[in-house]
């Protein structure tokens, strides 16, 4: 099987398992096990905790010791374990932690199947910024079809979801097996104890650039939390008004959500050109006003004619909300670093947003959303206009703070400098 193939498979499986259950999770918590708007939080915050050392700790390991591809497999196969207990799982605590388990063995296979990507690109002789995306849309993709199975068979208030992700990370276990093989840095004796560690790609945080990307990709990941958090459960909550009980935002809310993804599969196709044309910096700024847009579109969004069209809006807008930092970030770091640091730095970049960024937008949307409801009726709108603001506020800072050079070729160039 071609290497391109063998990619778009792994990218595939690797989205379906987390499009299984991410997005549905946090309603089936509310409405089927009755756990509070904290307690899902704490739940959700398990990834966030994760993320804060495993993706940068299995990066080390992927870059040092065992081949990415084979780590990879490993941890999805203790990933299907995890999800299956947590079908059977009713307790919030015990929840937290079989979840916080998963957690730690799924994130750092985001930033691996980066690098396992990354590496075999280069080794075939392709280049990353033109052949990863289309590579990356098979994700997104897979997370719409596994968003759609799960509304479709009835299944975002059941259990069910947890099972059909564990049955998806075993198949993408056993896949591993005939994924491109990932080279391992041979570290001198006479390097530092830095680089014999693995612990390289902190030392980005020495570059003022970097850093405050870091810091804001990780902001970011915090408005991406919330959204996957209460996005679902929002809709949701449409149906305690008789007036919308029938209509296909309540029956069906995933699919709505998964309005989001397809448009992500646009937003991913056009990365490169937006890379190359504007940068980082506005690429960026662009992420932070849809997440405005998207925040705001909900608060005002309702499943009335002209209100649908407003949650319509808010998926559309969705797709450059999420890729344009997620996944631009991801393609700036592989550019800005050496390739002797390509795993660690991947996962430095996903501790940023999927640890510090995911954990503290779980818990603290969680308490905002508690602090708005009354009586069990939640107030949305306000709560959204809350997000809404954050994301003005990072816009507005970002824009002032953060420099860059103006096109891609001398980022290029800086980072062969460098290396």
């Amino acid at each position: 099987m071609a290497i391109l193939s063998r990619l778009k498979i792994m990218m595939f499986l690797q989205f379906f398992i987390w499009g299984s259950w991410l997005v549905t999770f946090g309603s089936y918590m509310i409405g089927t096990l009755e756990f509070t708007g904290t307690q899902v939080g704490i739940v959700y915050s398990s990834a966030g905790i994760a993320a804060l050392f495993m993706p940068s700790l299995v990066g080390i390991i992927a870059d040092r010791w065992v081949k990415a591809n084979r780590l990879y497999g490993v941890l999805h196969f203790l990933g299907a374990i995890a999800l299956f207990i947590a079908a059977k799982t009713t307790d919030s605590s015990t929840m937290f932690w079989v979840m916080f388990f998963n957690a730690m063995v799924y994130m750092p296979t985001l930033a691996l199947s980066n690098t396992i990507s990354y590496s075999s690109l280069e080794k075939a002789g392709l280049d990353t910024t033109k052949d990863f995306p289309p590579i990356r849309v098979f994700g997104t993709i897979a997370f719409i079809l596994a968003m759609w199975s799960i509304s479709l068979g009835g299944f975002e208030l059941s259990n069910m979801q947890l099972y059909i992700a564990s049955g998806a990370a075993f198949l993408l276990a056993l896949f591993s097996l005939v994924l491109p093989d990932c080279p391992i840095s041979n570290i001198k004796k006479d390097k530092s104890l830095v680089s014999r560690m693995g612990l390289d790609a902190f030392v980005l945080f020495k570059q003022k650039k970097m850093a405050i990307f870091f810091i804001f990709a990780m902001l970011l990941g915090a408005a991406l939390q919330i959204n996957i958090t209460f996005g679902n459960p929002f809709l949701h909550d449409f149906g305690l008004n008789p007036e919308y009980t029938d209509s296909l935002v309540v029956k069906y809310p995933a699919i709505l959500s998964s309005m989001g993804q397809i448009s992500e599969v646009f937003f991913i196709l056009a990365i490169p050109f937006f890379l190359r044309k504007f940068g980082i910096k506005k690429v960026m700024i662009i992420s932070m006003v849809a997440w405005v847009l998207r925040f705001g579109f909900f608060a005002y969004g309702n499943p009335s004619s002209g209100g649908f069209i407003l949650l319509l809006l808010s998926m559309v807008v969705y797709g450059a909300a999420f890729d344009f930092f997620n996944i631009s970030g991801s393609m700036f770091v592989e550019q800005e670093v050496d390739t002797r640091m390509r795993a660690s730095a991947q996962g430095l970049f996903m501790t940023m947003v999927n640890g510090v960024g995911t954990y503290l937008g779980a818990v603290i949307s969680g308490v905002i959303v508690d602090y708005f409801t009354v009586d069990g009726i939640i107030n949305w709108q306000t709560v959204w206009l809350v997000f809404a603001a954050y994301a003005a506020i990072l816009a507005v800072i970002f824009a002032v703070s953060f420099k860059e050079k103006n096109n891609r070729v001398e980022m290029k160039n800086d980072a062969k400098l460098s290396a």
